[in-house]
């Protein structure tokens, strides 16, 4: 007869093991309801030991779809054993390698944060490797001695070879040695129905298919009353090809290049007061972290930010995620001093930020500009000047300053809050005729910013119009829905017939 402790325990166990089980199976079950769910970006991603197999995996659509499937499957099967205690140690060891994988794959081990979404933040020990030695237990644990199905099989299997013993050892008729199981154990194997109806109710509920709002306001018109809307976006498996790259000197940067005004929270918003609190509460560590690699993985490998960011990309590298360029704006009180904390933090480029240059070329400090440059190339790396205005280029040419580079803005104006006589953080290129006729003149690399104007032009229409008319590189503020769809944009103008103008400066 069990004690009570030997049946406190083996009730902990059951509903550690059904536990597991309804993890394993609603993460199987809510991928196989996510027809956009790949493993590609966790694949693609990975960096520790087996990593070049992880991605090759990924590369591969046909392997891909093999290791998607047996994800889902393996998942959803693994769970449905847990839950009801049947093939429990099969299960339990096929559970072991997959968490094991997923544990290889992101290993919680000091610098290798990889800024991809997380539970908690974790040192060695995460909830793959907790349920990993969870399982093991079950492996060790003879199933017959918990209940479930498996205890249940192995006792018919019992009465039926007793059975079968009393036959051949009597003369008695069969119906009087028929298989008996006691109603209290048949209960006890049979308790994780209930909570398996428990799961299977809170799923759908979850997913919303019994819901009051699902039933009775989906399908009603935008007119009279609210609607529901979905919101799909691109993923890593929806790219076509990465951005190309060409150089400035010797400093090889994607044509498209990450804009810093979203990350840094800078939104030009017009006169919505609420988005940049709103930009700056979307982007925090982890999703600036999730931005930049994602980005790297479309190819765009350069990122243009304020001094101020430079710690955020430096932990970004330290961490070992990813690689991605920056090119300050030396935007400081100091605009020299802003160059040497660029330079010390690692900038691959600097360059004076537009308002700056603006500023100081309207009052003719054009030799403090010049002071500047020749400090970041004295210190090995490209200059270059930034203007909104075109009069400040003019002039830094009559001059005779020689940038590495340019930065000046660059889109059209036939977009609604366009409007030139009220100028309200609505417009950045005020003369864009003249820009693209003048900009034809200048032999170094320009990288054309503020190209959709701040979100009023649609990429395909911005991105084909900054290179069309002489850009050779073009910086873009993006949030991480949207880098893949740009991605795609960019590099299907880039090879296409562009009907350019100026040369390519790089």
């Amino acid at each position: 007869m069990e004690t009570k402790s030997i049946k406190g325990l083996n009730i902990i166990l059951v509903l550690l093991r059904t536990f597991i089980g309804w993890h394993f199976l609603y993460e199987g079950i809510s991928k196989l309801y996510s027809p956009a769910w790949s493993s590609y970006s966790f694949l693609i991603s990975s960096k520790w030991i087996f990593a070049d197999y992880f991605q090759a995996i990924a590369a591969n659509p046909v392997a891909l779809g093999i290791v998607d499937f047996l994800n889902i499957w393996g998942l959803i099967l693994i769970g449905l054993s847990l839950f009801f205690g049947i093939f429990t140690r099969y299960s339990c060891g096929f559970g072991i390698i997959m968490l094991l994988l997923y544990y290889i794959a992101y290993p919680p081990f000091l610098g290798m944060d990889y800024g991809v979404p997380a539970e908690g933040h974790y040192l060695i020990v995460n909830k793959n490797m907790i349920e990993l030695l969870a399982l093991s237990v079950f492996v060790i644990i003879p199933s017959r001695y918990l209940p479930g199905f498996d205890r249940l099989i192995s006792l018919v299997m019992n009465h039926y070879k007793q059975r079968k013993i009393a036959l051949a050892n009597t003369t008695e008729h069969a119906e009087n040695n028929e298989i008996k199981i006691d109603r209290r154990e048949l209960v006890k194997n049979l308790a994780t129905l209930p909570i398996f109806g428990g799961f299977v109710i809170a799923s759908i509920k979850k997913r919303g298919w019994i819901s009051y709002e699902e039933k009775f306001l989906n399908g009603t018109d935008a007119i009279t009353s609210a609607t529901k809307k979905s919101f799909n976006f691109s993923s890593l498996k929806d790219l076509k090809s990465q951005i190309p790259h060409a150089k400035i000197g010797d400093l090889e940067l994607s044509r498209v290049i990450l804009g810093g005004n979203l990350v840094g929270g800078w939104a030009h918003a017009r006169d919505l007061i609420y988005v940049s609190k709103l930009v700056k509460s979307y982007f925090n560590e982890e999703k600036i972290f999730e931005t930049f690699l994602l980005a790297e993985k479309c190819g765009i490998n350069t990122f243009i930010t304020n001094p101020s960011l430079a710690r955020i990309v430096n932990t970004y590298w330290k961490k070992n995620i990813g690689k991605i360029k920056f090119i300050s704006d030396c935007g400081f009180v100091d605009h020299l001093k802003g160059a040497r904390i660029s330079i010390d933090a690692g900038a691959s480029a600097c360059y004076l930020h537009g308002d700056l240059t603006d500023s100081l070329a309207k009052q003719g400090k054009f030799e403090e500009l010049g002071k500047t440059l020749e400090f970041i190339k004295e210190n090995g790396l490209p200059a270059g000047l930034g203007a909104h205005s075109l009069e400040t280029v003019k002039g830094c040419v009559e001059y005779g300053l020689k940038p590495d580079f340019w930065m000046k803005t660059l889109h059209h104006t036939k977009y609604w809050s366009a409007n030139k006589e009220n100028q309200h953080d609505n417009i950045w290129c005020t003369d864009p005729k003249d820009t693209i006729e003048y900009m034809d003149s200048i032999d170094v690399p320009w990288i054309a910013f503020k190209t959709l104007a701040a979100g009023a032009i649609h990429p395909e229409v911005g991105f084909k119009y900054a290179f069309e008319n002489g850009a050779d590189f073009i910086c873009v503020g993006m949030y991480d829905f949207q880098i893949v769809d740009d991605a795609n944009i960019a590099t299907t103008i880039l090879n296409s017939n562009l009907k350019r103008k100026r040369p390519w400066m790089a």
